[in-house]
Formats: C-alpha cells, structure tokens, sequence
C-alpha cells in the first residue's frame, strides 16, 4: 500500500532529451504569439512608407564597351578574318582595369577640366569624394538572355546620380579616359610582350636541350627505350603466365584425380603394378604358373588315394617346390629383382592381371606421366612468372622517374614553339594593339530609377517579419505558462496518461451524446456533473487515462490512487469523479473519497449532503459508515461509492497523518476494487503528500493555460520521492476527434 521508490528522472535530464522544437511548434508559437509579429510587421512598413516619402529621385545613365582582341590571323586565306579567336578576352581582368583607381581619378580630373566649378562634390583630392565618386559606378557584362548565363564581351558602364544630366556627363569623363588609356596600353603591351619573348626564346631552348639530354642518359643507363610499353609487354606476359598456370593447375587437378581413379581401381601401387603387369605378359612366367597348377592339381588328387609319407605324394611335393624355385628365378630375371627373401606361396600371386587389368595399368602409367609433365611444367611457369614479377619491381621506380622527364621535354618544347609562334605573329602586327575598346552605346541622359516604394515595402515586411519572429520568440521564451499538452510531457519526468478536452459547461451544447443511458449513480449528480459525464469526449479521455494508469504500472495492481495538481482550480476533482465512473463502467466497485479537508468540493459536484465524511471517521471514536463496506454476497456488484470530506478540519495534516488514516485506506482496499482519493493541491500544503505517501500511485493534473513549468516542477519536486505514475493535461483545445458513436434518431 505504501508508495514504491521508483526511480525520478530529473528535470534537466528531461528539457535536454526534448529541447528539438518542430516545425509545428514553431508555427504554434508564432500564432500564439500572433500580435507580437503583426505589430513589428506592420510599424515596419510605415517606417517604409515613411522613408520612401522622403527619399530624392535618381537618375541612371549607361554606355556599353564592346572589348576584344585586335590580333590578326595568319592564315593566307583570303577569307580569313581579321581578329584571330584564339586570343580569349580576361573579363575579369578588364573589369579591373575599368574600375581602377588611376582611371576614376582621371575621369575626376578631366570632370573638374570640361566643367569647373559645377560639381564641387567631385574633388580627386578628397579621399571622401573620390569613394563616393567610385561607389557610384557599376561595371558588368551584359547577356543577351539573363535567365541564362551566356555573358558576352560587351560591358555596361553605368552612374547613378540625384541629377540627370551630370550622369550623362561623367559616363563621357569616363569614355574618353577609357579610350586615351586604351590607346596607351596597346602599344606598351606588345613592345613589352615582344621584348619578353625574345629573352623567354633562349632559355626555353637550353630547357629543351637539357629536358632531351636527361632523357637521353636515362634511357642508357637504365636500358631502357619506353618503360611504359615495355611494363605494358611485362604485364602482359605476366598476364598470360597467370593464364597458363590458372589452365596447368586445372589440368593438373583433373590428371591427379584420373590417377588417384585408376589406382584405386588396380589396387596397386605404380611399382607394384608395373611389375604384375610385366609379369602378367611373360610366357615363360605364365607357363611356369600353369605347370604348378597342374602339379597341384595332380598333389590334390593323389592325397585322396594316398598319404604323405607316399613315395607318390613326397614326389610331387618335390616336383612342386622345384617348380617355384624356377618361378622365383624367371620373376627376378624378368623383373631384375631380387626375390630371395620372399616367399616361395607368395610368389604364385604375381602376374595374376587380366588384360583389362593391363590395360588399365598402362593407363595409370600414362596418367602418371602426364601429371608428372604437368607438374614440372606448373614449375616452371612459377619460375618464369617470379622473373617477370622481380622484373616489374623495378618498374615502378622507372616510370616515375620517366614520367618526371618525359613531361618536362613536352612542356618546354610546346614553350619554344608558342615562344618561336608568338615572336612571328607579334613581329608581324607589331603595328596593331592587343585588345580594342569599341563603344557600341553612347551615353544618354539619365533616366529616373523605378519607384522605390514597393522595393522598400518588401524590405520593411522582411525587416517586420523578422523583428516579429524574434519578439514572438522573445516572449514565448520569458512565458512560464504551459499551453499544450507537448510542453506538460517535456516538463514533467513521467508519462502523459492522457488528455482531457476543453469543458465549458455553461451554455455547451454536448449534442446527442447527452442522449446516452446512465447509471443510477449518475443519477444523482448534479446537473453540471451529469452533462459532462454524459459526454463521449470526457468519458473516452477517462477511459483512456484509466486504461493507461494500469498500462504504466507494471509493479502490481493499483488499489489506491491519489488525484491532485499543482494549483486549485486545475479540475482535478472533475477529474477524479469521471475517472471513478469510466473504472465503475469497466466493472470495478470504486470508492471515491474527498481527501480536501479544507475546502471540501466533492460533495457539490456528487450533490451529496456533507454533515459527515472523512473528517468524521478521522477523529477519535468515528465510525466507517455502513454502506461504504459491503457485504461479501455483495461482491460481484460493480459502482461508485462516495465518501466526502465532511465539515473542515482546523488540522487537516493531523488527522491525514494518523494511524487511523493508515487504517482506514487498508480496510477501504480491502473492500474496493479502487479507491481515489481527491486531495488538495501539493503546492504549499503537505495533505497531498500525506495521502499519497499511504496510496499505491499519485496522479498529476495539470490545466493548459492556467499552470506555469515553475509551479509545475516545484510541485513535482515535493513528490519526487512518491510513486508519481503519470500526468493528465487538462483543457487540452487541440484533440480530434476521429471516431465516434453513430447515434440514430430512433434508438430511444
């Protein structure tokens, strides 16, 4: 009955785990914060409007430079044109060159020169002036299609002034500077191009000279012509030897298990069956075999007539054994062995071989030979390709020393001939420039910019958005109040149990659900209790925070539970009566108990009297009445029974902290199925946690909206050592409703 010490995750370790916020929550919090973004928004596009109001006109002008290369072809064809396209045009170096500090302060001078005194703010010897002069001009490409990026050699100079004319006339000053200048570099470019040359020309040859000199000494001294071809013909040779050896050795497998066939088929060895197979072919041998066999035969018979002291029987044995000493004498001729010490009986037992069992012999013998051939020749791959292997060791070394020189005689060479090629082209042309500024746009009057205002509102709303953004958040993270049933779960260390709808009693309409058959225990509520009972949404949130507190629970069945919250106000008693009846309709007899000895509310919403209660059956000499402990024949009944709180106690904490209180609770579950107990808020008073500390589990409630994560955890931390089983977020707005009971019109 006590509460179990289960183990407290902290808070901390909790708001770490779910510190992530969603895109969802993001939006939540921006329309809950709804006004702390509209009005940045919207004071930020009056200021828009504001500075738009008080902004000068501008005025643009432009002109275009067409710059490409001025170099003539070479080619003798009479339809070869004039510029030659394999000179490419540096834009990026071009640009450079426009916007140079050397060309804005001529452009300033030659400004000062045409027009003295006009525009003093254009002074080459102020620092100021002269950036604000630069800041002023924009230098880029122009594409014939911006949606695509296909620049072209054409540049567009522009100036942006509060007058029309004076941007016309700056783009002039910078025309005529860009073309004075042009004409300047041409002329020193290729003198100094071609002097650059003719001293780059001999030490490009004396590169070349010692590039094909390194080459030359490697190539002897290494006795080499190209190591890459020959690596090449030593892979490929290697290659084909792996291919041979691959081949060889599946040869030889297939020639070792013919072999190994063969042998055990003969049952012979190679030795062995060499000699019965000549054995097998020699006449004298046979002979010899086919005159014992007659002898013994002609043994056998006389043995039947006579006995072996017989003149007869002694004379054929004699005969016998002078006929094996010939056959050992023919074995060791014919074999060249010596056969002395073997026995004369097992002599008869060679040569006995079929002439299938020849054939096969010579078949073994042939086998043999070629599984030898195989083998040494499986050797003698191995022995070439380790040669060819310690030959390509070396390569490696090689090629990259080849590959260091080769590339360096091919790089100065092309040097010498671009060097020799460029000589003669700049030779010829000498006379003509490097590159040519052409005008393709002459510079107009300058044109008033488009209106500013819709650029600067589409700022303003940017800026407002995101002044907004950053005040919404601001506040949301200076607000302590828990809003949604996701910011109960990340700030409480136990589970959600579930999630009770917003309930507005007074002039709600709960539809036909309020149709639905009741209880007599129903009955009896008051009307307020009743409606809200009566409600599908309320009563399957009770069914589902029931169904969970058991889920969550796996220590042992929960007879006694404790309803409380952190505030009053939060509805936990509410709470605590539809949780009595949802257990009541799942068939448990309940005992609902109002454990608020202070101000005591059960009583209102059960419309019970309250002259006597818990306070009562606490004091000395109180008695449990009656009805609220059934019979034993009474124990299959299911329902709710009610025990208020009684008249206010002085000492609530005395009375809840008594033996009697201890007692009490054991005979209440010993009758009951379950008891609930709805005590008083745990912030600043110790009731709650007098009950729970005699009670199986203790229940959070929490109402959104209404509740801060202050309260919240400092509530929480003053029952961190009870059995705190779960949290129910109350007044949650944003459950949906899926499912629901079909109700028809007839079904009355």
């Amino acid at each position: 009955m006590n509460a179990a010490n289960v183990p407290f995750q902290t808070l901390n370790q909790k708001l770490e785990m779910d510190n992530d916020l969603g895109y969802g929550q993001l939006f939540a919090v921006l329309l809950r914060r709804k006004f702390w973004v509209l009005i940045p928004f919207f004071l930020s596009l009056i200021a828009a409007v504001v500075h738009s109001s008080r902004q000068e006109p501008e005025y643009v002008s432009s002109m275009q430079f067409l710059v490409q290369s001025n170099y003539r072809s070479t080619t003798k064809s009479p339809d070869a044109t004039f510029v030659d396209p394999e000179v490419q045009v540096d834009i990026a170096g071009q640009i450079v060159v426009m916007q140079s500090t050397d060309l804005i302060r001529r452009a300033m001078f030659v400004i000062q020169e045409q027009y003295p005194g006009l525009y003093p703010e254009i002074n080459p010897q102020d620092p100021r002036a002269f950036y604000a002069f630069k800041q002023a001009i924009e230098i880029g490409q122009v594409s014939p299609d911006p949606k695509k990026a296909s620049p072209t050699n054409i540049f567009q100079v522009e100036y942006t002034s509060n007058d029309d004319i004076k941007t016309q006339r700056v783009l002039q000053a910078l025309q005529q500077v860009y073309q004075d200048y042009n004409l300047e570099q041409q002329k020193k470019r290729l003198e100094e191009g071609l002097a650059f040359i003719n001293e780059q020309i001999p030490g490009a040859k004396q590169q070349v000279a010692q590039a094909e000199s390194s080459l030359e000494t490697f190539r002897k001294s290494k006795g080499l012509i190209d190591p890459e071809q020959q690596a090449q013909a030593q892979v490929a040779i290697l290659n084909t030897l792996d291919q041979e050896l691959r081949a060889n050795e599946s040869l030889m497998r297939e020639m070792n298990s013919r072999y190994a066939s063969l042998v055990q088929q003969i049952g012979l060895g190679p030795e062995q069956a060499v000699l019965a197979a000549r054995l097998s072919q020699s006449t004298r041998y046979q002979g010899l075999l086919n005159q014992i066999q007659e002898t013994e035969l002609g043994l056998v018979q006389q043995r039947l007539r006579f006995t072996e002291l017989t003149p007869q029987v002694q004379q054929l044995n004699e005969q016998r054994q002078n006929q094996l000493q010939l056959l050992a004498g023919e074995i060791g001729r014919a074999l060249n062995v010596d056969v002395s010490d073997t026995s004369p009986e097992a002599l008869l037992f060679q040569g006995q071989l079929s002439a299938s069992d020849v054939n096969l012999v010579n078949e073994m013998l042939t086998a043999k030979i070629n599984l030898d051939s195989s083998v040494a020749r499986q050797q003698g791959l191995l022995r070439s390709r380790q040669l060819i292997q310690a030959e390509l060791s070396r390569y490696p070394e090689l090629l990259a020393e080849y590959g260091r020189l080769l590339p360096a005689i091919v790089t100065s060479r092309e040097t010498l001939q671009l060097l020799l090629t460029a000589q003669q082209e700049l030779g010829l042309d000498i006379a003509r420039g490097a590159f040519d500024w052409q005008v393709v746009e002459e510079p107009l009057r300058g044109y008033p910019l488009g209106p500013t205002l819709s650029k600067n509102l589409l700022l303003g709303a940017v800026a407002g958005l995101m002044l907004g953004g950053m005040a919404a958040f601001g506040r949301e993270a200076l607000d302590d109040m828990v809003h949604t049933s996701d910011d109960l779960q990340k700030q409480v260390p136990v589970p959600l149990l579930g999630m009770v709808p917003v309930i507005r009693v007074e002039g709600a309409d709960f539809g036909r659900n309020s149709r639905d058959e009741i209880d007599d225990n129903e009955e009896a509520l008051a009307p307020a209790m009743q409606s809200i009972l009566r409600w599908h949404g309320f009563r399957e949130a009770m069914d589902l925070v029931y169904q969970n507190i058991h889920l969550v629970n796996t220590t042992g069945a929960i007879k006694s539970l404790v309803v409380t919250s952190a505030l009053a106000g939060e509805g936990k008693s509410t709470l605590a009566v539809g949780l009595a009846f949802s257990a009541a309709r799942l068939h448990r007899r309940v005992l609902l108990i109002d454990g608020d000895l202070r101000r005591p509310s059960l009583h209102n919403l059960m419309n019970l009297p309250n002259r006597e209660g818990l306070s009562t059956v606490l004091k000395e000499g109180g008695e449990i009445p009656p009805h609220l402990l059934p019979l034993a024949e009474e124990a299959g009944r299911t329902g709710v029974s009610v025990l208020t709180a009684g008249p206010a106690s002085a000492d609530a904490p005395k009375l809840l902290s008594s033996r009697r209180m201890k007692e009490l609770i054991q005979t209440f579950e010993d009758h009951y199925d379950l008891v609930i107990i709805d005590a008083p808020p745990s912030s600043g008073m110790v009731d709650a946690m007098l009950m729970a500390s005699q009670c199986d589990g203790v229940l959070m409630v929490g109402r959104m909206d209404r509740l801060t994560k202050t309260e919240l955890t400092q509530s929480l931390e003053n029952l961190r050592h009870l059995n705190v089983i779960g949290v129910v977020a109350n007044g949650v707005s944003q459950i949906r409703q899926q499912y629901a009971y079909v109700v028809n019109d007839d079904d009355n």
